[in-house]
């Protein structure tokens, strides 16, 4: 099973941008169906986006689509979230997450090991 450990968050003003790192270890992630999700408090864990084996097909949440981009860099085993024009609405937990099946991308459900997640905060 593959390990996934998140970094990257922090404090950031509306209109920031950062990137978020998801370091693998155990396995190649080049192997896996990749994820990352979200969540706020008081509520339960969002899809934000996803990215296919071989870095086929990118898949996006409606809520951030055109603001952030999911990419992969299998010589450091690292996926990566970069965000861009960060809403006050973008605060959460970010959690990256693998999957060794494509049948649920959009689900929690559907990934096989997970991060301990990272915080992000946007303030207005």
């Amino acid at each position: 099973q593959v390990t996934l450990v998140e970094s990257g968050g922090g404090l950031v003003q509306a209109g920031d941008s950062l990137r978020l790192s998801c370091a693998a270890s155990g396995r190649t992630l080049s192997s896996y169906f990749m994820g990352w999700f979200r969540q706020a408090p008081g509520r339960e864990r969002a899809f934000v986006a996803a990215l296919s084996r071989g870095d086929i097909t990118t898949t996006y949440a409606d809520s951030v689509k055109g603001r952030f981009t999911i990419s992969r860099d299998n010589a450091k085993n690292t996926l990566y979230l970069q965000m861009n024009s960060l809403k006050p609405e973008d605060t959460a937990v970010y959690y990256c997450a693998a999957s060794q099946s494509d049948s649920w991308p959009r689900k929690t459900y559907g990934y096989d090991s997970w991060g301990q997640g990272t915080q992000v905060t946007v303030s207005s």
